[in-house]
């Protein structure tokens, strides 16, 4: 097949909308021509008129998305630039008119191939989640990790390569193989430091978890800038990127030593557990710690194996996972991941002319304030933090949502968006982002931590999911009315959190075990008294 000369043009298409404007879209596409007539090429001023008889091909679906598409699929408003050469062989078009050329549009395959691209990540979260624990006890936490890193590089590989293969296949299974890999992490890393951590620094410890997922955001966002690695070109090497903590974690792996408590309590080797205990402390006095694993592995010995379904019918863990299954419930459907996700349409819809700089703003006060929640958590409390964090994210939602309303009849409003986004995105990383995952951890003992872990992952990445997949039509639905609705959900776990939840700072497990009883506004029997001190103490506080 012989092209003429390729094109870059500025493709403008007025299209009537249902309520009978007319609205002009614009797309920029690259693309070939071939036609015997010249002639029918037509062009004005932003504006290229297609006649019939042109055979326009759109590169981005075959090269990009890898998907093949014959040339009676004309040029609309989603199509993308791209600069590859286009197939030598294909078939002779038939003529179709722009009301068929609408029937056929493949913006419902894009949309697919970008919902499976999304999802996938998240369902392979969910999936893996559940056996993180497992897997933990299995291996041990540092050969979990180990193992949990293949994955994550198998997956980087699969996007790095993208462009190389068919790339919608390629970077929704890269995406699903990460997403299997962040959901062990999500399980095994607040296990491993929960394990490790002096009890005074437990909290803080826990908080950079956080910590460096928001720093690894901000750097993404900066390098998927199109100057840098977001373009046409080095698409892929920006997927791919994720390998390079994946290697250097695996790395470091080597340099960090095993969990004492699994080594102590779930292997019964004493002599490992006290070398990694010096090596953690610095200090060859451990014989604190040791008196308190050993006593908490006396009381583990008399205790069962605990699975999932055993959180929700024994009345002695029942009451702790659903508060962990709220407090992952309430980061999730706060509206944050509303905001990450769509955050350049959100300052967009406020008047933004550079929407993306201000979302990596967001990104970098996402940041700035984890680090600042690190070392408030050891002195507020995680209650105390988690409730301050919500309120001013109630606060925050309902001034974003009134900000949008009026932002047609009062520019200046955008601001107040504006504001009322970062500093939503503040309150956020203060509380609700860092303490769910290190808390759920202070609610149980060894014997039911990676079950508690794996079921309170699982609710998170079920959130996650479910925000991800319906944010978009709830917002469509809503307008800017739509965090007015978080808000509302927001109220609702403030409340819950107020009355249910206990403050874990400073408290051994049996003291949090007798809170939870006192939430619960029913004695014990002895039975059940003695079921919790079966528990053991996580740690003495």
């Amino acid at each position: 097949m012989q092209m003429a000369e390729r094109y870059q043009l500025l493709i403008q298409r007025d299209k009537v909308c249902p309520h009978g404007e007319h609205v002009a879209i614009r797309s920029s596409v690259g693309y070939h021509v071939r036609d015997s007539n010249a002639d029918n090429l037509t062009f004005a001023p932003h504006l290229i008129t297609l006649i019939e008889k042109e055979r326009v091909i759109i590169t981005h679906y075959r090269h990009v998305l890898g998907v093949s598409l014959d040339d009676r699929i004309a040029i609309n408003n989603y199509a993308l630039n791209s600069t590859e050469e286009l197939p030598t062989s294909l078939g002779d078009p038939t003529p179709v008119s722009w009301a068929e050329e609408e029937t056929m549009t493949s913006a419902s395959l894009i949309t697919m191939f970008w919902s499976l691209s999304v999802s996938s990540f998240a369902v392979g979260g969910m999936i893996a989640s559940f056996f993180g624990g497992l897997l933990g006890d299995k291996l041990g936490r540092i050969k979990a990790l180990l193992v949990a890193n293949i994955l994550s590089l198998v997956g980087a590989l699969l996007m790095g390569f993208s462009k190389l293969g068919p790339s919608h296949i390629l970077i929704i299974s890269g995406r699903g193989i990460s997403g299997l890999y962040c959901g062990l992490i999500s399980g095994l890393i607040p296990m491993y430091i929960g394990e490790i951590a002096p009890t005074t620094l437990r909290g803080a410890i826990g908080a950079l978890h956080q910590l460096a997922i928001v720093t690894g955001i901000l750097i993404s966002q900066i390098v998927g800038l199109d100057f840098i690695l977001g373009n046409h070109e080095l698409w892929h090497i920006l997927l791919g990127l994720s390998a390079v903590p994946a290697i250097l974690q695996c790395l470091l792996l080597f340099f960090c030593p095993e969990s004492p408590r699994y080594l102590y309590i779930k292997l019964d080797e004493e002599a490992k557990a006290k070398k990694s205990l010096k090596r953690l402390r610095g200090s060859d006095d451990i014989t604190k710690d040791i008196t308190e694993m050993r006593k908490e592995r006396e009381e583990a010995s008399n205790e069962k194996k605990v699975s999932i379904i055993q959180l929700f019918t024994n009345a002695s863990y029942r009451q702790p996972i659903l508060v962990a299954l709220m407090l992952h419930a309430a980061q999730q459907f706060s509206g944050i991941n509303g905001i990450f996700y769509y955050s350049t349409s959100i300052f967009q819809t406020a008047g933004i002319s550079q929407p993306v700089y201000a979302t990596i703003g967001v990104g970098a006060v996402n940041t700035v304030f984890t680090a600042v929640s690190v070392f408030l958590v050891e002195k507020a409390g995680r209650r105390s933090l988690f409730l301050i964090g919500m309120s001013g994210m109630f606060v925050c939602a309902i001034f974003m949502s009134v900000g949008l309303v009026l932002l047609s009849k009062f520019p200046w409003m955008n601001y107040v968006s504006m504001t009322a986004i970062f500093l939503f995105v503040s309150f956020f990383e203060i509380g609700p982002g860092p303490i769910p995952w290190f808390m759920v951890a202070e609610f149980f003992s060894q014997g039911p931590r990676p079950a508690a872990l794996a079921i309170a992952a699982f609710s998170n990445w079920t959130g996650n999911f479910i925000i991800a997949l319906c944010f978009q039509y709830i917002a469509d639905f809503c307008g800017p009315y739509v965090f007015f609705l978080f808000a509302g959900v927001v109220l609702a776990f403030i409340l819950f959190t107020f009355f249910k939840v206990p403050e874990t700072k400073g408290k051994s497990f049996e003291e949090i075990a007798a809170e939870f009883r006192k939430k619960r506004g029913s004695a014990e029997t002895p039975k059940a008294a003695v079921e919790m001190e079966f528990l053991g103490p996580t740690e003495t506080m």
